[in-house]
Parts: structure tokens; C-alpha cells; sequence
């Protein structure tokens, strides 16, 4: 018992796990009516977006499975929306308002991971918060999809709200609306997503008001307090189970939109007792590029990392977070300092933060004789970035932003091989939208979309494959596309104990190689480049670049890393 004994023992062990579970069932209807309201692919079938309820000081009680990364930054949106109400605020708090925001350097991961939160009042007291974010194609800029490589600050990335009330005692305040519409190049896509959040919002309100009319606010309270604090008394037993030791790991990310620099993520790990502490202190200095990070995002990336890594078997909230200490000085490639640009930080600083967690935590769990069983190699290690956007084949701007890169391989366990496909741990449920469903809300075609040989990294256990795609243009002249990963010439799938990291990135465009956009009917060939043409291979940054009708673009994504000595694997299984 805690959390004030359970509301002062009124509260018996049925009841409380009934509105545990009952909490975290409102979850999963707020992610249903999100999916339910929203156009965007990247919602309806992919997994972009999170859900979750918070504690009324913004600490996270429940989420969903979908973007793990998001769990810390939401609690420090609504953690900022407390500060802007206290005394001297500018904002003020009401049982119907809502609130929205997306500015990295307050509380969020980028600008494109748009943010919306609510609080929830019972009786006149406030006894929770409901937060959802979902990631916006486009939100203005210099570039579409809000993506700038060759931006050099902050602003020239799209707009940054900071922390506005879009719903004021329950009316949408609409100049507000049409202000943040106004700056993006999909604004019916938008507004869109805008309103589904609304909806989830509301659907979390109406659920959680019913349950607290039935057990009582205090009661709400306490189970959602004893639900963080059961998950951080299970983190630090954990911790106490494993030696006490210091890991120092560390990945890379290669170019900054500007140069091909080479970019560290330096992690030193230190486990004592029932603590853990994570010092990136060794890390590159702050890119003159949009690869970089806030310190949102670091503490995003270590979220993504601890969940999936430390916390298996254990529910996800903020209690997973107490027993860990995050260090790291301003100014560095995971912590920038204000104007730096950090419009690719999740897929590029971000992502390589999660590796660095996991590879430490997992090198950690090797040490246990209970856990070494659940030791992984790490996954996937980056998202390599596909855009599509411009005027398709009715006249209307259109814009596409592909979550087929999560396909990536999954790293090897020490007792059993990586899953193929399987994308990264952040995201604990991916999903890629079906094929057909990218053709019909963009004038693209796919040649193929299939696993890629070769791409687990070898070891006694072998890390899965990744996928591979290739495409070309449909129904109008050409589109503008958007390419950018790291990874394509260092590894991240990184190998435990012996084994090879997994394949990089491969990222090829085939000028004229479909004259007229048909190709025979026998079908691809295995390499497309047989398809003949002009075959180019991009690097990890070539950025923005037109995709005719008679040209190709093919990519292979990251295997997983490998586990223990590839000598060691049984014959027929190679």
C-alpha cells in the first residue's frame, strides 16, 4: 500500500485494480478515436501519435504503445502549461480548455510532433491532464515537410507554438486555428488532425469523469499516484538484481545538412544500487544543421530507450524514469542551445540516443544470470526519411510522409534470432501502412516492398532483416521528394557479445530508368538497377530533389545487430 495508503485505506485491492485497468482502457479508446477522426496515414495506419494520462504536476500514469519517445515531452508540455497559470501566468485554466503547442525548445521533439492537452476537473478539482500528439507532414518553413537540411536556425524550420489555448471554456478559439493553418502547406490535413485531437480529448474527459463519479476523485488520484509508484519500485529492483557497473557505449550520425561531419553520441552508464545514471557529457558539440536536439528530445530518446530495455514486463509511466539521472551540459548535439536548428532530431539525434540506452542497458542485463536471457542487440538504429509533396493528379497540393522506413530489422536476443521487419524498440506496436493505402492519398507506385537479404547482422544469433522499397511517380509529370538519413555509412545496428552490427542504409535513384513510367510485363528484376538508366547512389543527406514519372527511387533500411560469435552459429541455420 501507499500513495497516502490508497486514499486512507477506503480503497480495497478489487477496486483499485478495476480503475487501474479502467485507466488504462481510456487510453487505448483515446488512441480509437484519434485513429477514427484523423485523414493522415501517418495516424490511421502507421503509428506516428501517443496518447496517455497524466498526474495534474504533468507526470505520466498511462500511454499507449505507440511513440514511447513522446511520454516525458507531453508531461513537460503540461508541466509548462502549470507554469504559465501560476501566479504572473498569462494563461489561465478552465474545466472545458484545451491547449496546444509544438515548440522544441519548451516542450517538444520537433516541430512537426504537434501537441494538444486537456485538463480533467472533477467537483472543481483538477485530478488529471490527457495529453495526445501526432506528427504533422507539414508545418511551414523554407522546405516542405518542415524538414530544412540547409537551415541554420530555429526559425527558418516552420512554425513554433509555444503554448497557446485553443479551446477556451469549451468554443475553439478560431483565429488561433486559422493562424497555425495558415502557416502550413496541408492545411485541410491539419486541421484535420487538430480536430481529432479535440475528440480524443474529450473521449478522455467524458471517460475519466464517469469513472471518478462512480469511485470518487480522491480515488482516481490514488490509484494513478500508486500506479507510478509500483512501476518505480519495480525499476529499482530491477537495478538492485544487477551488478553495479559503469558502461560506456557510444553511436554515431553522419552528416548535419551542411557537411559530412561525423557526429557522437557518447553515453557512460553508471548502475549503483537502485540508481542508474546516464551522462552524455562526452557527445559532439551542437550541429550547424538540422540534426540536432533540445534537451526535450534527449530526454525523449531516453525514454525510448529505458521503456523497451529496462522496463519490459513493467508498465510504462513516469515511475520508470525516477530511479534514472540524466547529465549532459547545454550545447551539445542532444542538448542545443536556442536558435540552433532540430528539425530532424527524431530521426536523427534522438533515434541514435535510444541506441546508445539500449546497447547500455542491455550490456547491463548481460551481466545477471536471472536476465541475460532478455540481452538484445540493438535494433535498427535510424529512420530513413521519405517525403513526398506536391500538386497530384486532381490540381490539389498533396503532401505524403512514408513510415514504410520502420520496417527495419530487429536486433538478435542471446537465445533466439532478431524478427525481421520488426522496426524499432520506441515503438513497441509499429505499423506501416498498406501499400495501397500510400497510392491512393499519393500519386506514387510501388515496384516492390519486400524483405532485403542480408541485412541482419551475423552472429550465433542473427539480427532480423530489413525491408527494402522501390517506387516511382503515378498519375502526373513529377513530385518533389525529401531524402535524409545517417546510417549509410556508419552501422547503428550495433552487435552484442561478438556479433555484427546490421547492413546501413542503401538509398539509390534511377534517372530515366522507366521511359514513359511502364516497365515489362516479366516483372522487376532483383536489383532494379538492371531495369537500366542512369543509377545514382545518395548519400545519407541529398535532401530535397524532383522524382519524375520515368525515374525510380530504391532504398534497403538497417538490419538488426547480431548476438555472439558468428562462428558459433549452427551450420544449417546460415
Amino acid at each position: 500500500m501507499s500513495a497516502a495508503e490508497l486514499a486512507g485505506g477506503r480503497l480495497g485491492a478489487v477496486t483499485v485494480e478495476v480503475i487501474r485497468n479502467r485507466l488504462l482502457s481510456v487510453t487505448e479508446e483515446m488512441r480509437i478515436a484519434l485513429q477514427s477522426v484523423s485523414g493522415s496515414p501517418t495516424v490511421t495506419e502507421a503509428t506516428d501519435f501517443f496518447t496517455g494520462l497524466y498526474l495534474p504536476e504533468g507526470s505520466s500514469a498511462t500511454m499507449g504503445f505507440q511513440v514511447t519517445h513522446e511520454a516525458s515531452v507531453v508531461g513537460s508540455f503540461i508541466r509548462h502549461i502549470g507554469e504559465r497559470s501560476g501566479p504572473g501566468g498569462t494563461l489561465g485554466i478552465g474545466p472545458a480548455d484545451m491547449f496546444i503547442g509544438n515548440d522544441p525548445y519548451l516542450a517538444a521533439l520537433h516541430q512537426n510532433d504537434v501537441q494538444m492537452a486537456a485538463p480533467i476537473f472533477v467537483g472543481g478539482e483538477l485530478v488529471a491532464w490527457a495529453g495526445v500528439m501526432a506528427h504533422e507532414t507539414d508545418m511551414g518553413g523554407m522546405d516542405f515537410a518542415s524538414w530544412s537540411p540547409t537551415a541554420r536556425e530555429v526559425y527558418q524550420e516552420g512554425l513554433r507554438i509555444p503554448c497557446v489555448k485553443l479551446v477556451d471554456g469549451g468554443r475553439i478559439r478560431h483565429d488561433v486555428l486559422e493562424l497555425i493553418l495558415t502557416a502550413s502547406r496541408l492545411p485541410a490535413a491539419l486541421g484535420l488532425d487538430v480536430r481529432a485531437f479535440i475528440a480524443t480529448l474529450n473521449v478522455a474527459r467524458e471517460r475519466v469523469g464517469a469513472l471518478a463519479e462512480r469511485y470518487g476523485a480522491p480515488a482516481i488520484a490514488a490509484v494513478m499516484k500508486e500506479m507510478i509508484e509500483r512501476s518505480a519500485r519495480a525499476v529499482r529492483e530491477r537495478l538492485r538484481s544487477l551488478p553495479d557497473a559503469t558502461v560506456h557505449t557510444w553511436d554515431f550520425l553522419e552528416h548535419d545538412g551542411h557537411e559530412n561531419r561525423l557526429y557522437k553520441i557518447d553515453l557512460v552508464a553508471d548502475k549503483r544500487g537502485d540508481r542508474l545514471r546516464l551522462d552524455f557529457s562526452g557527445s559532439s558539440p551542437q550541429a550547424p544543421g538540422f540534426i540536432n536536439a533540445t534537451r526535450a528530445g534527449l530526454l525523449g530518446g531516453v525514454t525510448g530507450g529505458a521503456f523497451s530495455s529496462l522496463a519490459f514486463g513493467i508498465p510504462w509511466n513516469q515511475g520508470v524514469m525516477e530511479p534514472l539521472e540524466v547529465v549532459a551540459p547545454d550545447g551539445l548535439v542532444c542538448t542545443a542551445r536556442h536558435p540552433a536548428p532540430v528539425g530532424s532530431a527524431t530521426v536523427e539525434t534522438i533515434w541514435v540516443v535510444t541506441n546508445v540506452v539500449v546497447h547500455a542497458v542491455n550490456l547491463l542485463l548481460a551481466t545477471s544470470p536471472e536476465l541475460g536471457w532478455r540481452a538484445q542487440a540493438t535494433s535498427c538504429g535510424t529512420m530513413a526519411t521519405f517525403n513526398m509533396g506536391g500538386v497530384n493528379q486532381f490540381g490539389e497540393r498533396f503532401g505524403l510522409h512514408l513510415l514504410d522506413p520502420l520496417a527495419g530489422g530487429f536486433g538478435a536476443w542471446a537465445d533466439r534470432d532478431g524478427l525481421d521487419g520488426a522496426g524499432p524498440p520506441a515503438v513497441p506496436q509499429p505499423a506501416i501502412a498498406d501499400v495501397e493505402s500510400n497510392e491512393q492519398v499519393a500519386p506514387l507506385r510501388y515496384l516492390y516492398r519486400r524483405l532485403c537479404r542480408d541485412t541482419g547482422g551475423a552472429g550465433r544469433r542473427r539480427g532480423g532483416r530489413g525491408a527494402e522499397m522501390a517506387l516511382t511517380v503515378s498519375g502526373v509529370d513529377s513530385v518533389e521528394i525529401l531524402v535524409m538519413t545517417h546510417g549509410a555509412e556508419v552501422p547503428n545496428g550495433i552487435g552484442l557479445f561478438g556479433g555484427m552490427p546490421g547492413a546501413t542504409v542503401r538509398q539509390r535513384i534511377g534517372l530515366k530508368a522507366l521511359p514513359g513510367g511502364a516497365y515489362s510485363a516479366g516483372g522487376m528484376p532483383e536489383d532494379p538497377a538492371l531495369l537500366g538508366g542512369e543509377w545514382r547512389e545518395l548519400g545519407p543527406k541529398p535532401g530535397r530533389m524532383r522524382l519524375s514519372r520515368d525515374d525510380v527511387f530504391a532504398v534497403s533500411w538497417q538490419g538488426g545487430g547480431g548476438s555472439g560469435d558468428p562462428l558459433e552459429r549452427e551450420p544449417e541455420r546460415v
